[in-house]
Order: structure tokens, then sequence, then C-alpha cells
């Protein structure tokens, strides 16, 4: 067995294990691929780990860039509950349509705003303060979604991005985002933040977490 079946199996285990709930959502996942989505949302085990960070900071407005199918969507609007509201921005129109189906039919349609159109058309006209930010769209802007995540934030909330290890070493604009948003979160005074390499079913990446402190 290579290590990327040993990685899938062990993430398949602990998707059964822990994260069971996962299985509710699974229509959302089969919508994506019956729709002819790009195969790169969270995976399960992720999209549970975005709902505990929710959780864990009393989100009750999140703001999230990057619907695709609206997978990591649902997961965020189960932490925000009945009263809460997850807005999302994506830039076609095909995948908010297929998103936004997904989730009326998992019942969470009513707590999620999807706006489309390029997120840094969108995000002028987006209102906070958010408790938590997820970033999850073309990685060449990243630095520019953080400010704007700064902007829509207050002390306390929490950032998350997504796919912050592949392509490190890569050259082009993909590469220079994701390596400009970590010398971003590590640099500037109002985050405190960290990056963890993952493996699983999506293969080798990363995330990273940010606390907003507050301006010096």
């Amino acid at each position: 067995m290579d290590d990327a079946q040993r990685w899938t199996q062990t993430d398949e285990y602990l998707t059964r294990t822990v994260a069971g709930d996962a299985v509710g959502l699974d229509a959302i996942r089969a919508a994506q691929d019956a729709g002819g989505l790009p195969d790169i949302a969270v995976s399960p085990n992720q999209g549970k780990l975005l709902y505990l960070f929710a959780r864990i900071a009393g989100a009750r407005r999140v703001l999230e860039v990057g619907t695709l199918g609206g997978y990591s969507t649902a997961w965020l609007a189960r932490a925000v509950g009945a009263d809460g509201l997850v807005v999302s921005l994506e830039s076609e129109q095909k995948h908010a349509d297929v998103a936004a189906a997904s989730l009326a039919k998992a019942g969470l349609d009513d707590r999620v705003e999807i706006r489309v159109g390029p997120a840094l058309e969108t995000l002028p006209k987006v209102t906070g303060p958010f408790d938590l930010v997820f970033l999850d769209a073309d990685k060449s802007h990243n630095p520019d979604y953080l400010e704007w995540a700064l902007t829509l934030t207050e002390p306390g909330a929490v950032i998350v991005v997504d796919n912050v290890v592949r392509r490190i070493d890569e050259e082009g604009p993909d590469g220079d985002g994701t390596r400009r948003a970590l010398e971003m979160l590590g640099s500037d005074p109002r985050l405190d933040a960290t990056a963890i390499q993952t493996v699983g079913v999506k293969g080798w990446d990363g995330f990273a977490v940010a606390l907003v402190r507050g301006r010096r």
C-alpha cells in the first residue's frame, strides 16, 4: 500500500468513526459531481473541522469566499444554527445554482445567502462584521481576501484559509498568492496564526487558521 492509499483509507476510517454526521451531506457532493463541477470541495473531515471551528468561535455570521457546490457552505450553515447567516461568494453562476439547489434540499437555504460575481467585486458590497471567514477561492487573490477579511471582522473573529501548502513551491499567480498570504498571516500584527499540513482523500495540502487580535 502506498502513502496515498494509506492516507485515503485512514481518512475514510476517521470519517466513519468521528465525523459520521457527514453522511447527511453526501447528497451535496453527489449533486456537485452530477453538475460537472470540479472535485475540489473540502473533504468530509475538513468540513466537520470547519463546523467545529465555527461552533468553538460561537459564530452566528460567517463569510465564505468560494461556494463551489455548497458542501463547505452546508457545514458552516449547520454551525451557525437556524438564527445564523452564511454569506457565500461564488464567481460562477453554474456553481451557485448547483449550490443553491443542494442547500434548499438540505433545508439550509434559509440561513445562506449566495452572491454571484468575482469576489473582489462583491466584497465591497458585503456588510460585516463576521465571526468567522473561510477563504477557499482562487489562491492568487488570497492576500486581497485576507485584507477584506480583516476589514469585515472584529477582534476575536476566526479566519480559515484552505489550500495553503500544495502550491507553496509553484511558480505563477497561485504560488505567489499562497506565499504572500502565508507571509501576511505570520507578520500582520492584527493576526495570530498558524498553518498545518494535512494528508487524506485530497492528498497532501494544508490550511491556516488565524485569530483577529485587533490593531496595534
